[in-house]
Order: structure tokens, then C-alpha cells, then sequence
């Protein structure tokens, strides 16, 4: 992974004792409201119903079992004794106090962390695949770009106020697992015809009260231009974005009322004026970035052996085994996910022991890394086959061996109204009410992905879930509008409405009439999408409507 340099470590020490003096300034009086509100944006500071929200950048995900070990700190010292891992990859702290924050950044970075720019209209962590660098499908390693773009991008004196918020998905392999085109600047690795390492660009994808797909801006651009292309797309948006209405200010809108031919003409003029200047990369500094994210050190004449050991022939290790472990490219070594869903806490969330055993883990079984996941669990990329009965009883012995990566349990639940200002309805409680109902037979719906938003911001990315739960207010009451058939895959879809919005009361029994639909229609081995495809939505909304 990367580790910060001198001058990185100066300028982040440096933002630590700046913020700590607007932070002082605010609470004596000297800044008023209006004036601190930016200032803690671009620190990563927002203010909730209940108490400030700390949000950390995790860049591509990848973590330190030293860096989790200081989150825990945070959680035990600073915050209610947990964290809550977040759909781009970084973690909240719910709970700080306004005049400690200061110390939590300073904490942060002596561990090489920080949370700038994890909010306010600016560029975001840059997000990857969560099994970089491990899949036998990848085309290269994104994490190495994803760095040159993180490093390009922080502190942009040009892109510190942009119209709106603005972020990069990078992935590495043909299977996107990145959710590149829901983003505002998507980009696949790819190969030329002479083999030469570049990227598609996608544009204008986002989701929120206006969901759409992004496109295609440019079907290759070679390695060494993609930072001056994308500065040239992000100049462009600065340029004519909207910044008279916050609702028509990303660049999603500007692409779809300019028109992809015309933006992308104007990209390309000012493409031209900058290409061939500072910021084409050589393969020189390229390689230095890489050089970061050099393979372990595997070994390669491993027995794979134990995981059909009789001794360890439970049937709930089995069942984990088949249910959170995938292929590793390297033969002898598995990835392990490791899920934040189980039923005792909301979806995302991670106590301070909890943190503290991850890292000990990492530290045994995975070259003491840790990655985060879009789908707000974490992951053991690394793990021996040898080992993996020993770490599935460590984990299952601190809750963290639920057995339901990808099924209806694992679903993607935003704060909702019980944290966040934004909302206009609860998630957790309905969550934990879809849990409850499925904990027994999760395994038997098959792999379907679940995903809730409190609001029409669309934090919980319930646009393109193969179901898709989003809470609204009705003259103050809680109602639900039900989305079939999204997909966050490299063929992005926005779900389609099933109907009018339901009761708060009966969106637990609709979940689970469309489940028996399913279960009804579908013919052998038949994935979700693939019986809605067949049956149409109409078997679902009879169902469920006639009940509710």
C-alpha cells in the first residue's frame, strides 16, 4: 500500500493545526456558522440530527491493521464505541464533540490518515475494486492509478469549490465491481491492440434524486494521459456545471442538457491545450507508484487440504466457507469477507473489539491488510486455504462470521433518520426487521442484493438494487417505495418502480411476498434478475399489492 512521504506527512500535520485554529476560532465566537461551515466540509466534518459526523477517507478501500487498530482507539476514545463503514469505502464516526474533532485528525494522522475532502463539492475518495490486485480476471492492478489520481486530486487549487461533489470509480478487470458507471468519472483498464495498458472513460453517471448511467466519453486513453483528460473533463464542469440550483449541479446534468457529442467536443479542445504539458505521466513515475503495490510474498507450494479436513466438516464453517470465500488468483489462498450484517447490529457497523480483532487477524492471516468493500463489509484478500477453518472460529466467536455475503441479509442500508439530517424516513429498523425474517433461510433465496435509502440522496444506492427499498414522507408519516431489477454490474441498470408507495408496517411482508414470487417462477439455478426478465414486474406488484 502506499505510505505517505515527507511532504506528505508535513502538509497533512499542517491541515491537522490549521483546522484545530478554525476549529477554536468557531467555538470562541470569532467565525460564525456561515463561515465554519466550509472549513469543517473540507475537513470531513458534517453536523447530524444528534451530533457531529467524522467521515475518514479509506483510499481504494485498503487499510492497515495499524490504521484499524486507530480507529478503534477513536471509537473507544472519542465516539459511542463503534464505526460505521460507508458504501464508498470510508468510515463514520457518529458521535465526536465539535472541539475534539481536532484531536481525532491529529490521532489519524500519525497513522497516515486524514479526512480531507471527504465531503463538500469537491473531489471524493477515490473508490476501486475491493479485490484489486487478487483477481484472476484483472486486466492490471487499478490501485497504482487510483493513488496517481488521489495524489493529483488533493488540494486542487482549481477543483477546491466545484459546482458540486464529484467522484472516480476505477476498475481493473472486465467484471465491474467498482460500480464505475454510477459514478461521475468512470474508468475501466483496458488493453489496446498492441497491448498497451489505457482506459474507457465514463461519464456523467451519479445517483441521488436524479439516478443515471454514465457513458462513454472516450473508449481509450493511454496510461500517461488519464490525468490530463480527466482534468480536462473536470475543467469543463467547472466551467459550465450549474451553480444555481444544488439539485441540477452535477456533472450527470450538465452531460444530459449539453448533449455527450458536445461535451465531449469540449472536452477535447481543452484536452488539446493541456495533453502534451505537465501532467502526462512518464512510465517512470508510474512505476514508482507501483513499486507500493508489489505482491506478497505468497507462498506457492501450499497443501490445500484442510478445508475438507473431517475435523472441520461443521456444517455452519461450510456453509461460511461456500458463502464468504471466493477464488484467490494465487492457488493455495482464498479471499475472506468478513460481514458487517449480522443480526445484533445495523448494516455497516463495527464495535471497537471488533475493529481491535480485525486488525489481529489481518495481522495473522493476511499480511496485516484490510480492505473495505462497497457493499459496507470489510475483506481478508489474502488468506491461506490452510488457515481458513482457524480464522472462521475467531471470527465467528466475535460475530463477524455471519454466512450471508451477497444474499438479502447483506443488503446496503443507509443511517436513515436515526443519524442522518437529510432523511425522511427510517432504514436500520426496517433492516433489522428484513434480517430477522430471512436469518433462517438467506441461503435459499439465492444471491440478491438489497439496498435502502431514508432519502431521495440515494445514499444507500437503493437505485440499482435488484430490490430497492427508498423512504419518503407523506404529510409526515413514513412510507416506502419498492425498485425490481437494478444492477450495479458492468451493465448498470436503474431498477423500475413496482408501484405506489407502502406503509412503513408492511414493508417487511412486501419484501417477503416478492421473494415467494420468486421462489415460485424462477426454474432451476435461475438468478432474480433473470426471472424478472422473464415474468415481467407484474407477478410482483399483484402480490404484493393485494396484500398491502
Amino acid at each position: 500500500m502506499y505510505l505517505y512521504n515527507e511532504f506528505d506527512q508535513t502538509l497533512v500535520n499542517e491541515r491537522v493545526e490549521q483546522f484545530r485554529d478554525q476549529t477554536k476560532r468557531f467555538l470562541n465566537g470569532d467565525l460564525t456558522e456561515e463561515q465554519f461551515r466550509p472549513l469543517r466540509l473540507m475537513n470531513g466534518l458534517y453536523i447530524q440530527t444528534h451530533a457531529p459526523m467524522l467521515r475518514v477517507n479509506i483510499p481504494y478501500g485498503l487499510l492497515s491493521s495499524k490504521q484499524m487498530r486507530m480507529f478503534a482507539h477513536i471509537a473507544h476514545t472519542y465516539d459511542k464505541g463503534y464505526g460505521h463503514f460507508t458504501t464508498r469505502q470510508n468510515i463514520q464516526f457518529n458521535w465526536p464533540k465539535l472541539e475534539q474533532v481536532p484531536d481525532i485528525l491529529a490521532d489519524l494522522a500519525t497513522v497516515q490518515m486524514h479526512a480531507i475532502q471527504s465531503s463538500g463539492n469537491c473531489i471524493r475518495n477515490i473508490t476501486c475494486d475491493p479485490l484489486a490486485g487478487v483477481s484472476a480476471d484483472e486486466i492490471e492492478d487499478p490501485r497504482p492509478y487510483c493513488e496517481i489520481i488521489r495524489q493529483w486530486s488533493t488540494l486542487h487549487p482549481e477543483f477546491s469549490y466545484l459546482p458540486r461533489k464529484f467522484k472516480f470509480a476505477v476498475s481493473g478487470s472486465p467484471k465491474d465491481r467498482a460500480a464505475t458507471q454510477v459514478h461521475d468519472i468512470g474508468l475501466h483498464v483496458k488493453k489496446d491492440a498492441e497491448g498497451r495498458i489505457g482506459f474507457e472513460v465514463l461519464v456523467g453517471g451519479g445517483l441521488g434524486r436524479t439516478p443515471v448511467i454514465g457513458q462513454v466519453i472516450a473508449p481509450f486513453i493511454a496510461e500517461e494521459d488519464i490525468l490530463s483528460y480527466s482534468e480536462a473533463i473536470l475543467r469543463t464542469y467547472n466551467l459550465f456545471g450549474r451553480r444555481d440550483n444544488k439539485y441540477k449541479a452535477r456533472i450527470k446534468i450538465l452531460v444530459r442538457e449539453t448533449g455527450l457529442d458536445k461535451f465531449k467536443a469540449q472536452v477535447d479542445a481543452e484536452w488539446e491545450t493541456i495533453k502534451n504539458g505537465p501532467l502526462k505521466l512518464t512510465q517512470k513515475e508510474i512505476q514508482r507508484v507501483k513499486a507500493q503495490f508489489a505482491p506478497f510474498p505468497y507462498q506457492t507450494a501450499v497443501s490445500t487440504n484442510a478445508p475438507n479436513d473431517p475435523q472441520n466438516n461443521s456444517g455452519a464453517f461450510r456453509q461460511w466457507l461456500k458463502q464468504n470465500t471466493i477464488q484467490h488468483k494465487q492457488a493455495g489462498y482464498r479471499v475472506v469477507f468478513i460481514s458487517l450484517k449480522s443480526p445484533t447490529q445495523a448494516p455497516g457497523d463495527i464495535t471497537t473489539e471488533q475493529m481491535n480483532k480485525v486488525a489481529d487477524l489481518a495481522e495473522q492471516f493476511s499480511f496485516a491488510k484490510i480492505r473495505t468493500t462497497h457493499d459496507q463489509n470489510l475483506a481478508l484478500t489474502d488468506v491461506l486455504e490452510n488457515d481458513l477453518f482457524l480464522l472462521w472460529q475467531q471470527l465467528n466467536d466475535a460475530q463477524l462470521a455471519t454466512p450471508n455475503i451477497g444474499t438479502i441479509t447483506d443488503m446496503i442500508c443507509c443511517p436513515g433518520l436515526d443519524f442522518c439530517s437529510l432523511a425522511n424516513a427510517s432504514s436500520i429498523d426496517i433492516a433489522q426487521g428484513i434480517t430477522e425474517r430471512f436469518t433462517d433461510n438467506a441461503i435459499d433465496t439465492g444471491n440478491i442484493s438489497l439496498k435502502m435509502s431514508g432519502c431521495m440522496n440515494g445514499c444507500g444506492h437503493h437505485s440499482i438494487g435488484e430490490i430497492g427499498i427508498l423512504g419518503v414522507d407523506k404529510k409526515g408519516e413514513q412510507w416506502y417505495q419498492l425498485t425490481l431489477g437494478g444492477s450495479d454490474s458492468h451493465q448498470s441498470k436503474l431498477g423500475d418502480r413496482l408501484g405506489k408507495a407502502i406503509a412503513k408496517e408492511s414493508v417487511v411482508d412486501a419484501i417477503e411476498d416478492i421473494i415467494h414470487v420468486y421462489k415460485a417462477q424462477r426454474t432451476v439455478n435461475e438468478s432474480f434478475t433473470n426471472t424478472l426478465q422473464r415474468v415481467g414486474l407484474q407477478p410482483f406488484k399483484d402480490k404484493v399489492y393485494a396484500a398491502h
